[in-house]
C-alpha cells in the first residue's frame, strides 16, 4: 500500500531518540542495527538492505550523531564530509527545511541538526531512492522527544 508521495506504509521504527517514518517501496527487508564511534562522534545506525545475485547491496541508511564537535550545521557537515570521504569543494548541497531543525539534502543523501551535540543524516541509494523520496523520507525522521 502507498500513499500519495509513492511511499509505502512501512514504518522505519524508532532508533536513538527519533522514529524513522514512512519508507520508501522497493528498499531491502534486511534490518540491521549496529552502534559505532568515529573520530569522537557516536553513531545509531540503522540498514535497510536487499539480497542480490552476488550477497547484499545496501539501500537506505539512517544514521543518529552524538558529539560535542556537532555544534552547528557547518560542523556537521565538515564531520560528514570527512567521515563520507566527500570533497568538500565539489560535495552539492542545498538547504532544506526539517522540523527538528536546519538541514542540507544533496542527491543521495541529507542531514540536519537536531540540536546542540545532535545531528541525523538518511543516506540512501540513488537507483532506488529518488529526490522526492529522499526529502520524505528525511522529513519523516523526527524526534521522539517533540
Amino acid at each position: 500500500m502507498t500513499n500519495e508521495r509513492g511511499l509505502s506504509a512501512r514504518d522505519g521504527g524508532e532508533l536513538d531518540g527519533f522514529h524513522v517514518g514512512e519508507l520508501p517501496g522497493g528498499i531491502g527487508d534486511a534490518v540491521s542495527d549496529f552502534a559505532s564511534e568515529w573520530d569522537d562522534v557516536s553513531f545509531a545506525s540503522r540498514v535497510w538492505e536487499r539480497q542480490v545475485d552476488d550477497g547484499y547491496r545496501v539501500d537506505l541508511r539512517v544514521h543518529v550523531l552524538r558529539g560535542e564537535r556537532l555544534a552547528d550545521l557547518d560542523a556537521v557537515r565538515e564531520c560528514l564530509a570527512d567521515y563520507l570521504e566527500r570533497d568538500r569543494a565539489t560535495w552539492e548541497l542545498a538547504g532544506f527545511t526539517h522540523p527538528d531543525g536546519p538541514g542540507l539534502i544533496g542527491a543521495a543523501e541529507a542531514f540536519w541538526l537536531a540540536g546542540p551535540g545532535v545531528a541525523v543524516t538518511v543516506l540512501a541509494d540513488p537507483e532506488v531512492v529518488d529526490a522526492a523520496s529522499l526529502r520524505s523520507i528525511a522529513v519523516g525522521v523526527v524526534s521522539t522527544d517533540r
